[in-house]
């Protein structure tokens, strides 16, 4: 083996959110140069990778291949020989119906170190979040997993000696064949009024449980319109509904994500509190710009404002202070204005706090402060992404303010799939990430509700889009949460 080769990890991502991964699993998933991963996965996982990590989509399921078992194995070697640390991410444990075994032996036999990390599987987590334990006191003392899925495409061929067992069947992999699979354990001997589940979950595009018996369990599915991935559950436990019942605003409801990772860090929290299942919609970056610019040529004991108008404009001004080591008191000449308080307790976070906030947090509320605040011919510096709102420099101007402009980033925004997808609601953190969204989607999806994070994204909304949107009362992530919250309680009422 040469002292080049890298590592590959089988990581289990469990079933459903992305939380739900094992503390070890994340923590390679975190250090690793190259995730290759499956289809089921909560694609938050992928943001968990470093920046620079290849994120590389190798999905293998029922009708719908991107790649071949072999070719996958393949790619893991071919990755792990040029010194990469993989990340092989797959949907529950990979040792439990997801080829794990074959992607092992394959890299055994290459001699690549390799090493499996469990994670929740399917057959179990899957019912647990439909209310349906695997076994339960009195009503059953086992359960045995089975794939219906066979390799010659029929069904399990010791149907007659699982009719016979007094535990929980669970059936994976066999939504197509359901009819054939309830009709063949009847005529094995097992009874038509046997309890009987189908449970799609976990990260299917339609979620939901239908409960019957066998004899009915086809019908409701099917009426139901279940799509796979799906569970199949036959024994008395079927019939048992354990969920909370404890109600939130947002269960069973998906909304998906723009703007930078900061801000989705934020949201999706609030979010999966509220019972959302969240989604990345574009995945944004934060580049700097002017790498010319020393803040030293603030520190002449002139008095100026410096003006900033987000946390990562905050962020990219002290990392420009700290890469030239200026102390923070040569700034003392300075008074220091934001535009709402996430800006300034980004600041804050650096010992500074803020001399102005205004009470509308927009720019053109920041604007109207300085304008009241300030004389004419005061030295104005905004601190900014380059692709900030004019209406702020330009009333600044009109008020006689002397204004410099620094651009010290941009945000640059790429999708983070090809195709979105259903969503109940798009969240909008900035103008730029509606245009950033339309760049790479030409229409909002039909039945989604856009919600913007204050009036200035709101109006670049309305002029790229003419459909209906919410807008959040002030410019924050709760806010948005809470203009959610608001609506979708009332449509259910």
């Amino acid at each position: 083996m040469s002292e080049t080769t890298g590592r590959v990890y089988l990581i289990g991502a469990g079933c459903g959110r992305w939380d739900l991964i094992t503390l070890r699993g994340l923590r390679l998933l975190e250090s690793c140069d190259v995730v290759v991963y499956d289809d089921l996965i909560d694609p938050a996982l992928l943001s968990a990778a470093p920046s620079q990590a290849e994120k590389r989509y190798m999905g293998k399921r029922q009708g719908k291949h991107s790649a071949s078992q072999e070719e996958i194995s393949q790619a893991l070697i071919a990755l792990a020989r040029e010194g990469k640390r993989v990340a092989r991410l797959k949907g529950g444990d990979p040792f439990v119906f997801g080829r794990g075994g074959e992607e092992m032996l394959a890299l055994k036999e290459a001699g690549i170190p390799c090493e499996e990390v469990p994670g929740i599987t399917s057959p179990v987590a899957i019912p647990a979040g439909a209310g349906i334990p695997v076994t339960h006191r009195g009503l059953s003392r086992s359960f045995h997993v089975v794939t219906a899925h066979t390799a010659a495409h029929g069904l399990p061929q010791d149907l007659s000696k699982l009719a016979q067992l007094s535990g929980t069947l669970v059936f994976l992999m066999g939504l197509s064949r359901l009819d054939d699979l309830a009709r063949g354990l009847m005529e094995a001997g097992k009874g038509p009024n046997t309890p009987a589940a189908v449970i799609s979950g976990g990260c299917a595009p339609k979620p939901m449980a239908v409960r019957g018996t066998l004899s009915n369990i086809a019908q409701k599915a099917a009426q139901a319109g279940v799509e796979p991935p799906a569970v199949i559950l036959v024994g008395a436990v079927a019939a048992l509904d354990l969920t909370s019942p404890l109600s939130r605003p947002l269960d069973g409801l998906h909304v998906g994500l723009t703007g930078t990772e900061a801000i989705q860090d934020k949201l999706r929290p609030l979010l999966e509190e509220q019972g959302a299942t969240v989604h990345r919609v574009m995945e944004c970056r934060v580049e700097p710009r002017s790498p010319d610019f020393d803040p030293a040529q603030l520190c002449d004991g002139n008095r100026r404002w410096l003006i900033f108008t987000s946390a990562n404009g905050v962020e990219e001004f002290f990392q420009r202070v700290r890469e030239h080591r200026i102390d923070h008191r040569r700034f003392a000449s300075c008074s220091f204005a934001v535009i709402g308080p996430a800006t300034g307790r980004a600041l804050e976070a650096h010992g500074i706090f803020p001399d102005l906030c205004p009470e509308e947090h927009t720019s053109a509320g920041l604007a109207a402060a300085l304008c009241k605040t300030l004389s004419s011919g005061t030295d104005c510096v905004l601190l900014r992404s380059e692709l900030g709102a004019e209406i702020l420099p330009q009333m600044l101007l009109e008020h006689g303010m002397a204004v410099r402009e620094i651009p010290l980033y941009t945000v640059e925004a790429a999708p983070c799939q090809e195709e979105l997808p259903p969503l109940d609601y798009l969240l909008f953190g900035s103008a730029q990430g509606v245009e950033a969204y339309f760049r790479h989607f030409p229409v909002l999806p039909q039945g989604t509700v856009p919600v913007c994070i204050g009036p200035v994204t709101a109006q670049r909304l309305e002029k790229l889009s003419d459909r209906p949107f919410l807008t959040a009362s002030t410019p924050s992530v709760l806010a948005m949460v809470d203009t959610i919250c608001h609506q979708a309680a009332s449509n259910k009422l």
